[in-house]
């Protein structure tokens, strides 16, 4: 989980969110967000692990998300 925090924290572009409703690419930890209230057997059975981040891609032009993910995961 500490890798995954590390990375959501060290994005500039992406928003940590669940949802915002809007277009912009969104960063997320099931686990401990959307999921927070589903039981650990249930979570692993479905594939929600504490080392799984959710990126949902908006329309921001796609080398500025992935330039900003190279950036944060060169960090970790």
């Amino acid at each position: 989980m500490e890798a995954g925090q590390k990375l959501m924290n060290g994005v500039e572009l992406c928003s940590l969110a669940v949802s915002l409703g809007s277009v912009d690419t969104l960063i997320q930890h099931p686990a401990s967000m959307t999921h927070a209230n589903v039981p650990a057997e249930v979570k692993t059975m479905t594939g929600i692990t504490d080392d799984l981040v959710r990126i949902s891609v908006g329309i921001e032009d796609p080398d500025d998300i992935i330039a900003d993910l190279d950036q944060a995961l060169a960090n970790l």
